[in-house]
């Protein structure tokens, strides 16, 4: 039970924190914007993400985290875009050209349609973003290789999946409103 409440005040500590630097890049001030829809495709893609992240976290730590926001936007975008054509859409469809290593640029210039001065700017946000959980994750004293690393990896990936899709839907338009 522990290890349970261990990672939670993780999760919980990371999210609050990387909404906290989002807004003061200018983002997601009203805090994360969801959907079960989202979530569940999340759910499907976990497994998958993982491999490729868990592989090049040694060497791209920074990439293995950021990738996954990513993903939250261009699921986000699709989720906009067309839900009905895209909600079975398989994991590796947002790969580049090369595959996991060039996804971010897939899904940034291809999908999204960014310009290059917009992917920075978003670039500069993930990077600190990444920089600020192997921040926690050192401060955790949280030791690689070990299973709490591993789940600690595998919670802030789906961090870093929620604040993608937040920022995806925010740069939509999309708001929190009240519905009574």
């Amino acid at each position: 039970m522990d290890d349970i409440q261990f990672l939670d005040s993780f999760e919980k500590t990371l999210q609050d924190g990387l909404l906290r630097l989002c807004k003061g890049f200018g983002h997601l001030d009203g805090g994360l914007l969801e959907s079960p829809d989202l979530e569940q495709v999340w759910d499907s893609f976990i497994k998958d993400y993982i491999a490729d992240a868990v592989e090049n976290f040694n060497s791209w730590p920074d990439a293995s985290l950021a990738w996954a926001a990513y993903l939250g936007m261009g699921v986000a975008n699709n989720w906009d875009r067309n839900w009905e054509r895209h909600c079975s859409d398989p994991y590796t469809s947002y790969y580049g050209s090369k595959g996991w290593d060039d996804m971010d640029e897939h899904i940034v210039f291809d999908q999204l349609g960014l310009d290059k001065s917009q992917a920075d700017a978003l670039s500069q946000l993930l990077l600190s973003c990444s920089q600020a959980c192997l921040a926690l994750i050192r401060h955790e004293n949280i030791e690689p290789q070990t299973s709490t690393g591993f789940y600690c990896l595998a919670r802030a990936y789906s961090v870093f999946f929620r604040i993608g899709a937040s920022l995806e839907l925010e740069r939509l338009a999309y708001r929190k409103v009240i519905v009574r």
